[in-house]
This record gives structure tokens, C-alpha cells and sequence, in this order.
């Protein structure tokens, strides 16, 4: 009985925690619309995005470990509530300072999330094998920002009310994840310090202190290119790809996302630490892989070198993720998962508020062969930390 209230609480705290990403995903694929008939800007998108990384970096600087002290669950429902308050905000976008709200109320939204529900699903983990937390932890996120902005591409292109239908939606999955969270099991009493974690605190266990630099590399340069195709992905599909739909706008920012749980696959099948070094190594590969197909024009070509780049990047992450998680004490978790996606958004978002700057000074290949060197500059720190620990077995590796 207690295995199957485990699973539950399992499957509730993934499913909410990938909706989430959803319901923050729905806006992308409309952005060109916001463009074209709302005089939104390119630099007005990429602030749109850079709000959305720094209400999410607020949330878990801050916010990181108030779910030690209220309970996973409260912090839970307050996630996915600002969630639902984002889709009101979105419903009635015809300018540049709601979708800026919108974005930051998501943001948040995420930021508590992925501190609150992470932690509670590590906390019901004992009910499944154990590479599958740190692949929902790390793919979760990617899968629930593609499954919403394919759907919300599909419903601008082909079902009435573009610009409401994808929202509410969003709303419905919203209700019934607050309905299987409200029936899952706590695992964190309430206890004092609420107002004392409001502190930012930055203090990892040995452990995780050990493994973290090597897997901030990871974040940034992987979280990089997400922020990039997040914010430029629809202008790609328009401007490099020659489309103008929303449903190629909306698997341009898939092809980078939806693969990821391929990779988490593939690394549960792999020490850690390997997953970290094959995943960056391939990344960089297949990131040269897209600039060659944008520069070319070759949409077919783009889509395959970025699913390829999506596998790689779920087997990082899930790789460094599991470096810097495995034997945590539940107290502990809580504050090593905020400083893993305060490092993840902060590396999608500095790039990202720089790339806006640049874009009406360069065009978006420039901007996008910065991202391209940005990964080869990640697979050879860790190729050299790999090489410096282990030469032997990384010349093996690599032969």
C-alpha cells in the first residue's frame, strides 16, 4: 500500500512539475503573431525571455528552500496557482508589457517548481528504479516545454480562438494537476525557519560540491542554447528556414527539447559521470550540426542535427544532474536543486539578454555561431577535466 501511494505521489509531483513547463512553453510559438500584429520587437521577445529566466533564478535564490520549512506540497500549489494566473495574463496579450508579466508570473512559477516538486519526487523515488528521478528532474522540463509548444502550435494553425484556445487548455491541465497534488503525500512536516530560508544560501554538501563545477559548465552551455531557441525560435523558422507557420515555429523549439528524455534513456544505462562526457562531446558535434543547416536554409537538415543535439543534451544533463544528486539526505536536496536551475537560468538568460543587444547589429546566424562556440568551448573543459582524472579510460572512450 505504501509502494502505491509512493507511485502516486511519484507520478503527480512529474506530471505537475512537467506541466508547468507546459503552460510556460504555450506563448512561444505565437510570438511571431505578437510581432507581426502587435509591433512587438526582437528585443521586446528576448526581454520576454530574460524576465522569464530572472523570475525563475528569483524564485529559487529565494524561494530555493521554503519547501523544507512549509511542506512540498503548499509550495506545490502555489506553483502551479501562479502558473494559472500567467495563462489569465496571456489570454488578453496585445502588446509588449503583458507578455512580460505573463512571462515573469511563469518564470516564478517554474523557479518554485522545479525546487518544490523535484524535491518530492526524489522524496517518493524509492517506488521506481533509480536513474528515473534524475531523468524527470533533467528531461521533465524539456518534455513539458515541447508537448506545450507543439500543442499550442497545432491549435494556433488549426483550431479557432488562436490566441485563447492554447491557454485555456493550459488552464485545464493546470486544474487537474492541482487536483493530484492536493491528494498526494506529504513528505516534508511543516517546521519553523520559513522567514530564515528567505536567505539565499549557496552552501552545497561535499558531495555535490566536488561534482558542481564540471556540471555548471554542462548547464550553461546546454540551458544556452534553449534560452536561444526559446526566444529566436520562431524568428529562425521565418527568417532562416523560410516558414511562416506556427506549427514549424513550434517544432523548431521541439526539435532542441522533445529528445531529451532519449538521452536521459540512454544515460541510465551509463555511470554518471560518462553520460556527462559522451552527452557534452556529441552536443557540441551536433550544435555545428544546426549552423551548417541554417546557413544552408535546409529546414529537413535543421530539425534532424537538432533532435540529435536534444539526446545529447538529455544525456548531459541527466549525467550531471546524478553527479551532483546521488546520496543527498532530503534535507539537503531542497538547496543543491536550487542551485543547479539558478545556474541553469542564469546561463540561458545572460546569453539570451546579450543575443536581444545583438540582434540588430548581426544577423541570427552570427548570434547562433556564438551559442555553436559556446558548446566547444563546454566539451573541451570537460574533455580536459575527463582527461586529467582518467586518461586511460577517456583515450578509450574516445578511440
Amino acid at each position: 500500500m505504501q509502494i502505491t501511494t509512493n507511485r502516486f505521489s511519484f507520478v503527480s509531483a512529474s506530471l505537475a512539475l512537467m506541466v508547468t513547463y507546459v503552460t510556460s512553453a504555450v506563448p512561444i510559438p505565437l510570438y511571431g503573431t505578437y510581432q507581426l500584429h502587435d509591433h512587438v520587437s526582437y528585443w521586446q521577445l528576448s526581454l520576454s525571455s530574460v524576465v522569464y529566466f530572472i523570475g525563475a533564478v528569483t524564485a529559487l535564490v529565494l524561494l530555493g528552500r521554503l519547501s523544507n520549512h512549509w511542506g512540498r506540497k503548499p509550495v506545490a500549489l502555489l506553483s502551479l496557482m501562479l502558473a494559472a494566473l500567467s495563462v489569465a495574463v496571456f489570454v488578453n496579450v496585445h502588446s509588449a508589457p503583458p507578455l512580460i508579466v505573463g512571462r515573469l508570473l511563469q518564470g516564478l512559477s517554474c523557479g518554485l517548481a522545479s525546487t518544490a516538486l523535484a524535491s518530492w519526487l526524489v522524496d517518493h523515488a524509492r517506488s521506481v528504479p533509480s536513474w528515473i528521478p534524475a531523468a524527470v528532474i533533467s528531461c521533465g522540463p524539456m518534455t513539458g516545454l515541447t508537448l506545450g509548444g507543439v500543442g499550442s502550435g497545432f491549435l494556433i494553425e488549426y483550431a479557432p480562438y488562436p490566441r485563447q484556445l492554447p491557454f485555456v487548455t493550459a488552464l485545464v491541465l493546470i486544474a487537474g494537476c492541482l487536483l493530484l497534488v492536493a491528494k498526494s503525500q506529504e513528505t516534508m512536516p511543516r517546521k519553523p525557519g520559513s522567514l530564515k530560508s528567505l536567505r539565499p544560501n549557496f552552501t552545497l554538501p561535499a558531495s555535490a560540491k566536488k561534482a558542481f563545477p564540471l556540471a555548471a559548465c554542462t548547464f550553461v552551455c546546454t540551458w544556452a542554447l534553449g534560452g536561444f531557441f526559446q526566444a529566436f525560435g520562431p524568428a529562425m523558422a521565418r527568417e532562416q528556414l523560410h516558414s511562416q507557420s506556427a506549427i514549424a515555429a513550434a517544432l523548431v523549439f521541439a526539435s532542441i527539447m522533445a529528445p531529451s528524455s532519449v538521452g536521459a534513456s540512454l544515460a541510465g544505462r551509463m555511470t554518471a559521470a560518462k553520460a556527462q562526457f559522451t552527452g557534452m562531446l556529441m552536443f557540441s558535434v551536433f550544435v555545428g550540426g544546426v549552423l551548417l543547416a541554417l546557413q544552408q536554409g535546409v529546414l529537413t537538415g535543421f530539425l534532424i542535427a537538432s533532435i540529435c543535439a536534444g539526446i545529447a543534451q538529455g544525456m548531459v544533463l541527466t549525467g550531471s544532474i546524478g553527479t551532483m544528486v546521488n546520496g543527498l539526505q532530503p534535507e539537503e536536496r531542497a538547496n543543491v536543486f536550487a542551485v543547479i536551475y539558478s545556474t541553469s537560468y542564469a546561463g540561458a538568460a545572460i546569453p539570451t539578454l546579450i543575443s536581444g543587444q545583438l540582434s540588430s547589429h548581426f544577423s541570427l546566424l552570427q548570434i547562433a555561431s556564438g551559442y555553436g562556440l559556446l558548446a566547444l568551448f563546454g566539451s573541451v573543459i570537460v574533455l580536459t577535466s575527463r582527461l586529467i582524472k582518467n586518461p586511460r579510460q577517456t583515450s578509450r572512450e574516445i578511440l
